[in-house]
């Protein structure tokens, strides 16, 4: 019989590590299931392969008898080269295998026939990319979720075989695969990348092992109100020029349905109006007069909010920021009314050279 090259089945380097060979099987495996191909029996013969190579090298002790036993291994067992060559096939299949276990004679040569008895192995967990909304990760809560469950064989429970043949319930597969709908809490406070473990939901086991589990991967859809930065959420919120030149309450919403109250102080202003930052006029002579503030005013209170939130300049930063730019702003005037007077005077130069060129032709005629 041939030999079965179990790392170039999975298309894994035979230095790959474990996590590498499970990757490669679970991808081969979800394009060969037989449900992903229904009726497709080269399919069926490929997903058995697959199942076979990682029945090897998914198990340690397997894999260094399979890795010490080499091409040669029919040497090693006492079988002349070439002796009794026939080609590896699978039970219940086009090629049709001689063995009633679902497994190649390749494997059952090396490993023996498996049995009901087998040893029990937990199967394999399952991730499972799962998207909620600001609100479901702020409050928490219970989510249903639809998902494709692959249930152990209850006739053969796994072994693929009956009675010595094949199982005809799960077309020696050992496993059935069911649609399910499973209620998952939510804690809140999760984020995108977080991981959230349903136990017994993943793979089932073999032998009657136990099944993995399931992990939902937390992806946090976009929200058109919030931004979410860490465990902070930022929010935009309008407020009238009267309120924030004079304070007052603005409502804020928080993505639990709730209000919180914000109060702006008058006396932020007021302060800002110490340092120098803004300079209202008064109505009238009286230091008690109302204040008027300007658009500039305005302007300078909007540029100093946006210093502080968007840069994360303290008070002291916005006062050296804004005194360099009001000098700066002096000295563009400045230089512009230089630049005026400089003008007008090369101007008024250029006149008086002009009359007495004139004069001086007047004088020669």
């Amino acid at each position: 019989m041939d030999y079965k090259d179990y790392y170039k089945v999975l298309g894994v380097s035979k230095g790959a590590s474990a996590d590498e060979i499970k990757k490669a099987f679970r991808k081969l495996a979800r394009k060969y299931h037989p449900d992903v191909n229904p009726g497709d029996k080269r399919a069926e013969e490929k997903f058995k392969e697959i199942n076979e190579a990682y029945e090897v090298l998914s198990d340690p002790g397997k894999r260094r008898k399979y890795d010490a036993l080499g091409p040669n291994w029919q040497e090693q067992f006492g079988f002349p080269f070439g002796a009794g060559r026939r080609s590896s096939t699978y039970r219940s299949s086009p090629l049709d295998y001689d063995s009633p276990s679902g497994f190649s004679d390749f494997f059952e040569a090396l490993f023996g026939r498996p049995t009901s008895n087998a040893s029990r192995r937990t199967g394999e967990d399952i991730e499972q990319r799962v998207e909620v909304t600001l609100q479901e990760a702020y409050v928490g809560g219970m989510r249903t979720f639809n998902i494709q469950s692959t249930e152990t064989c209850p006739i053969c429970r796994g072994t693929r075989i009956v009675a010595g043949k094949s199982c005809a319930n799960c077309s020696g597969l050992g496993v059935l695969t069911r649609n399910k709908r499973i209620q998952v809490k939510i804690p809140a406070g999760v984020e995108t990348g977080s991981r959230i473990r349903v136990a017994g939901e993943g793979q089932p086991g073999s032998g009657g092992g136990p099944r993995g589990d399931l992990f939902l991967v937390i992806s946090i859809k976009p929200d058109q109100l919030y931004e979410r930065k860490g465990d902070d959420l930022y929010v935009d919120i309008n407020v009238d020029l009267v309120t924030a030149m004079l304070g007052g309450e603005v409502p804020v919403p928080i993505p639990d349905g709730r209000k919180l109250v914000l109060t702006v102080h008058e006396q932020t202003l007021r302060h800002y109006e110490r340092l120098g930052l803004i300079s209202p006029a008064r109505k009238g002579n009286s230091p008690h007069s109302p204040r008027l503030y300007s658009d500039r005013d305005i302007e300078r209170v909007i540029h100093i909010r946006r210093l502080m939130r968007d840069l994360g300049v303290n008070l002291a930063g916005v006062e050296a920021i804004l005194h360099m730019k009001d000098r700066m702003e002096r000295m563009q005037l400045e230089l512009e009314q230089e630049m005026a007077r400089m003008q007008d005077q090369h101007v008024a130069e250029t006149r008086r050279l002009k009359d007495i060129i004139e004069r001086l032709q007047h004088g020669s005629s």
